[in-house]
């Protein structure tokens, strides 16, 4: 029985079995290397190509986070031994500023909010004033709540259409209700950091920030 010699070379894709050239598919199959397109063997190689950049780009972006916190953190500690008080506000937001003033890296602290069931009984008290003032057509809100109560593709409900509607008057006992719900529902579960980056060329420009985020880049 003839030995069959296996050897993996991952970072192309190719698997090579008794000397011939086989790659994986989306099955799991090997399927013999002269049997598949050439534009598919080219896509494959690309996007290996640009996969093996973006795993590289990740995991420099993320030491390059941790450093930057980690030297935000020894200036505060250091601050903190000098003055015996530390930067930023209530909510853990902090700027700094470089000596000339036209550099300046900013931490936010962002509070992470889910919502309690108090939620739909808001939702329902809102769908009884909708029906109502159907006849009266106030589309402008229903799109507001449509909008709100709609969940993005993590099942999770938009907050910023949510508060939207915290900050409509309307003189409608059962709205006022269906207000005091939702702020009722909302529950702080924690918070993260965001570090944002900014430079401006002369003091009189504006800031102009520094894109790190690929879809803003």
């Amino acid at each position: 029985m003839e030995a069959v010699i296996l050897e993996e070379t991952p970072a192309e894709g190719v698997t090579i079995v008794n000397g011939r050239e086989y790659m994986h598919d989306a099955k799991g199959n090997l399927v013999p290397a002269v049997n598949i397109k050439p534009e598919d063997r080219l896509e494959d190689e690309m996007v290996r190509k640009i996969i093996a950049f973006a795993t590289d780009l990740s995991a420099r972006i993320t030491r390059f986070r941790d450093h930057t916190m980690a030297d935000i953190s020894s200036f505060d500690q250091l601050l903190a031994q000098e003055y015996g008080a530390s930067i930023g506000g209530k909510k853990g937001n902090k700027t700094y500023q470089s000596f000339d003033g036209l550099m300046r890296v900013q931490v936010q602290v962002a509070d992470q909010i889910a919502f309690g069931p108090q939620l739909q009984i808001a939702k329902a008290l809102i769908d009884e004033c909708l029906n109502e003032w159907s006849i009266e057509s106030r589309p402008e809100i229903q799109t507001i709540v449509t909008r709100a109560f709609n969940t993005d593709k993590e099942g999770q409900i938009n907050k910023s259409e949510l508060f939207m509607l915290l900050r409509l008057e309307i003189d409608d006992t059962r709205w006022k209700k269906a207000m005091e719900a939702i702020r009722a529902s909302i529950r702080v579960t924690g918070s993260k950091e965001y570090v944002r980056f900014y430079a401006r060329p002369t003091l009189d420009a504006h800031w102009a920030a520094i894109t790190i985020d690929l879809a803003k880049a």
